[in-house]
């Protein structure tokens, strides 16, 4: 179903046992399956394919290839493409003026040969864990084949892309969660790097304080490759044994109200990791509770929404997913006095925690703490719907909170369905975390 690594491919193509256009073609079908309805919300096929055809060319002429040379990839709805709207997955922007140029992240992208396929459905504006989305329709989770899944959100049809072997890579966003969920909910690898790495401009804001535009893939080391495209150059990444990393659990929030699927895959992953050496230390971690204090009145995410769509909120409000524009307008009201109290309050918590944190090379939690519910129930009900949102952001939302990184990775058995072990550390940690990620990939992979 999913592709391989960006290293096997390029060895295949390099090999000649397989070209870029033909990579391509087979993507761009995928992409018009109907397992792949409403993963896409615009196809640039014809620029994907010529994209592949010159990187074929130039290798055959013996030129030296950027790293993602003709190598299918998806960019998420919120990204500018230069000469297109940026819609964000609403009806609100569909007629925007276009882009006059790519996003940073599109044009490095672009200037490491990346063959981008089209762009991705998502929550409207990326504001749900869910990634329904009422007017492009839901992308199926590929996990389950006898039941319709929610992918997770925002970064749904990202996550599918990559999930169906339509991308290597989906470019995407993170302000809560919105890499970490759907990675986990579809059994990828995503990294939320810390949000400095990679410029914000040209993608369209949920939250400027927590967005971060970072990517999923199928594996760490194609995260990294991504990201050091995305930062314009590559964490300096040592590789180390698992043996010895100190590693800690949280006790506070993250591990409350765990499915029980979530809970045997999560015990065993870290009987895995405690065997091959990992020092696990249990860790009270009271601060996360902290954040909903914090965070009132309002919370960042609605404040910061809310002053981009104050306008349109107030006079063409029926345009908006009612539940998206539910959750901006908990913003309405909050003064500027209580925004700037959020600011400082959250600085200080961050010197906190960054402070109870040193030491460690991670804590390690679940992703979510729920596997993918059935999207029916979810598009039945409100209060099904916000309470799955609450539990899909819970254990993510605090990496941004901290201006942290974090990894999900895999760590369900076969014929399971999926589930995100969390690696998390203080912004800036980036290159340690890699580190740390590679080697629990590596025993979850052996033990598995």
């Amino acid at each position: 179903m999913m592709l391989p690594p960006i290293a096997a491919l390029r060895a295949q193509c390099a090999a000649g046992t397989l070209s870029r256009e033909e990579l391509v073609a087979r993507a761009l079908a995928g992409a018009r399956a109907p397992a792949a309805a409403h993963v896409f919300v615009r196809l640039h096929e014809a620029a994907a394919r010529e994209t592949a055809r010159h990187a074929d060319a130039l290798a055959r002429a013996g030129v030296a290839l950027p790293v993602l040379a003709g190598l299918p990839v998806s960019v998420k709805d919120l990204f500018d493409v230069a000469g297109e709207p940026t819609p964000a997955a609403s009806l609100l922007l569909a007629d925007a003026p276009p882009a006059a140029a790519d996003a940073p992240a599109v044009a490095r992208l672009r200037a490491a040969g990346a063959a981008i396929v089209g762009r991705t459905n998502m929550s409207e504006f990326a504001f749900s864990g869910v990634g329904i989305n009422p007017h492009h329709g839901t992308p199926a989770n590929p996990a389950d084949a006898s039941v319709a899944r929610i992918p997770g959100g925002s970064s749904s049809g990202a996550a599918v892309s990559v999930a169906l072997g339509l991308s290597v890579a989906g470019l995407g966003s993170d302000t809560a969660g919105s890499i970490r969920v759907p990675a986990a909910l579809c059994g990828l690898v995503g990294f939320k790097s810390t949000q400095s790495r990679v410029p914000l401009d040209g993608a369209f804001p949920l939250s400027p304080t927590l967005d971060t535009v970072c990517a999923m893939t199928r594996c760490v080391e194609d995260c990294l490759v991504v990201d050091g495209v995305l930062a314009g150059a590559p964490l300096a990444v040592a590789r180390r044994p698992l043996e010895g990393l100190r590693l800690a659990l949280p006790q506070t929030l993250v591990l409350d109200a765990l499915e029980p699927a979530v809970a045997r895959a999560h015990e065993r992953a870290l009987q895995h990791l405690s065997a091959a050496g990992a020092r696990l230390v249990e860790l009270p971690l009271s601060e996360l509770a902290e954040i909903a204090q914090i965070n009132a009145p309002g919370g960042l995410s609605p404040v910061e929404a809310w002053a981009t769509h104050r306008e349109a909120m107030r006079t063409r409000r029926e345009r908006f997913d009612p539940r998206v524009a539910a959750r901006i307008a908990l913003g309405e009201g909050v003064s500027a006095a209580d925004y700037l109290r959020i600011l400082q309050r959250r600085r200080d918590w961050i010197a906190r925690l960054e402070q109870r944190l040193e030491g460690f090379d991670a804590w390690v939690c679940p992703t979510v703490p729920i596997v993918a519910p059935p999207t029916a129930a979810l598009l039945a009900s409100d209060e099904a719907f916000f309470r799955a949102n609450g539990l899909l952001l819970r254990n993510t939302l605090p990496v941004n909170f901290l201006d942290g990184c974090a990894f999900s990775l895999p760590c369900h058995a076969e014929g399971e369905l999926p589930v995100g072990l969390m690696l998390a550390a203080p912004r800036g940690a980036d290159a340690r975390l890699a580190s740390v990620a590679l080697a629990v990939e590596a025993a979850l992979a052996t033990a598995r």
